[in-house]
């Protein structure tokens, strides 16, 4: 973002809220990023620091400060990255279901933002511990990862993702079946009033939207005896797809164990071997999960500088498939 500005309110910002006007005014800048601004009295109505809920007028001078930017405390690793597109202005990585994206407490080294560093230059808009990366992916799940060589790569890509313009596809192992071939599952969404770590569907009113898309691809059943002359037990899984509309923590994850159907390997989200699984086989296989069975497996977005539509995608990893193919072959 260049220096210091200063603008005028137009008549047709008049009533907006202070945020949508930084945006408006500021194009550069994403809805997050004027709010931060704000946040930390970056921004000021007629020289008195302002608010993101504060109303302009026309007339009123509108001042944003520019930030010093701080040096990032992170250290570049020669990680090995998975690159599926690449060009001056952005890349698209393929994250392995082991590696977290940022640094964080008992992850200061071997992160994706330590290899990115290493890889090429990023762009430092967005929060200090995670440069250029524009949308998150969780530590286990795995695939396709967008990330900004530099700010106004960044602010474009991060306002395709807060207007729901990138479409995010993920495939899903899950044991059980959801309860109908295709749906569009629209709840309150947030932070379990009994669990804080976790998050949940909350009663109508409470928390944030969340809308998740899914499509049934694959059904699987098997059955099995533990023991000689018990009666064969029967469980099903399914390969499901989803699409996010909006984008909260563990949505998807708390999504479809709220339609019956937990994610293999999520123990946190209602998955348990014992309850869903069966041949030893089989329990060997979930084992080998680092996590839930979730993959970002295609990305679709508009090039930030040429407008030109982008779609990629990304095998899941080898856990995943190893256990795609069992179900397959039972």
């Amino acid at each position: 973002m260049p220096d210091d500005r200063r603008f005028t309110i137009p008549p047709e910002l008049s009533g907006e809220r202070l945020d949508r006007v930084v945006v408006s005014l500021a194009p550069e800048l994403t809805r997050s990023g004027a709010q931060r601004l704000l946040k930390d009295a970056n921004v000021r109505l007629d020289g008195i620091a302002a608010k993101a809920s504060d109303k302009a007028r026309a007339g009123q001078t509108l001042t944003i400060f520019s930030p010093s930017a701080r040096p990032l405390a992170l250290t570049p690793e020669d990680v090995p990255l998975d690159v599926v597109y690449e060009d001056d202005d952005l890349l698209v990585v393929n994250k392995p279901p082991e590696m977290v994206v940022h640094p964080a407490k008992g992850h200061q080294d071997g992160t994706l933002v330590n290899a990115l560093l290493s890889h090429c230059q990023l762009s430092t808009s967005g929060e200090e511990i995670r440069p250029g990366i524009v949308h998150r992916l969780d530590q286990h799940t795995s695939g396709l990862l967008l990330v900004a060589k530099h700010d106004q790569a960044h602010a474009a890509l991060s306002r395709q993702v807060e207007a729901h313009e990138v479409r995010r596809v993920y495939h899903a192992l899950v044991w059980g079946k959801p309860p109908s071939a295709e749906g569009r599952l629209v709840t309150a969404f947030g932070r379990d009033p009994h669990h804080r770590t976790m998050m949940a569907v909350l009663a109508e009113g409470r928390g944030r939207e969340a809308i998740t898309r899914y499509r049934l691809l694959e059904r699987f059943e098997w059955s099995w005896q533990e023991q000689a002359g018990q009666r064969p037990r029967k469980r099903e899984a399914s390969l499901v797809e989803c699409v996010l509309e909006t984008g909260r923590t563990h949505q998807i994850r708390v999504h479809l164990a709220h339609l019956g159907c937990p994610l293999a390997g999520d123990p946190v989200y209602g998955d348990t071997v014992r309850d869903h699984a069966g041949p030893s086989a089989l329990d060997a296989l979930v084992a080998r999960l680092p996590g839930q069975a979730l993959h970002a497996a295609r990305l679709t977005f508009s090039h930030p500088v040429t407008g030109r539509e982008i779609t990629v995608e990304a095998t899941p990893p080898e856990a995943f498939s190893a256990l795609l193919r069992w179900l397959r072959s039972a």
